[in-house]
């Protein structure tokens, strides 16, 4: 509910000033499930929903709606997954991280930093003819032609 209550926050002000941009962070999880993150697989498709919606309702006031999917991004969560899951499974958690990083094309895990840029880009002037799009930033972990 936390991106509903920011959107409706906001949005008031955005059709006012006849521009805004909503960029809400979800997961690779809302194109491509992963293993053992059930909250994840289904609540933050809910937001991808939400924000295709309003994208098209209040594109005639200039404000774009956009999703960032990051894949597997080196932050505190993700480290504390991986040593949860290498508790589980009698690995360290280094390994957890490494087997992650092999999952993508690049054989690396991405930084926040890669994710930051692209939310700059969809916030920017230049990005106002993305609307309603879902971005992954994933060093090409999902696998799908449509997604």
């Amino acid at each position: 509910m936390s991106a509903v209550r920011f959107i409706r926050l906001v949005l008031p002000d955005m059709i006012s000033n006849e521009w805004g941009r909503i960029i809400n962070i979800t997961s690779i999880t809302v194109k491509q499930p992963v293993d053992n993150l059930v909250l994840s697989n289904s609540l933050r498709t809910g937001v991808t929903g939400l924000a295709k919606t309003l994208s098209t309702e209040y594109a005639k006031y200039n404000v774009t709606v956009n999703n960032i999917a990051p894949g597997y991004t080196l932050t505190n969560r993700l480290y504390d997954l991986a040593v949860a899951r290498a508790k589980k499974e009698k690995h360290s958690h280094e390994e957890i991280l490494t087997a992650m990083a092999k999952d993508t094309p690049g054989n690396r895990l991405g930084a926040p930093e890669e994710i930051a840029s692209a939310v700059l880009f969809l916030a920017s002037k230049k990005a106002s003819y993305i609307n309603g799009i879902t971005l992954n930033i994933d060093g090409g972990l999902n696998k799908s032609l449509f997604g």
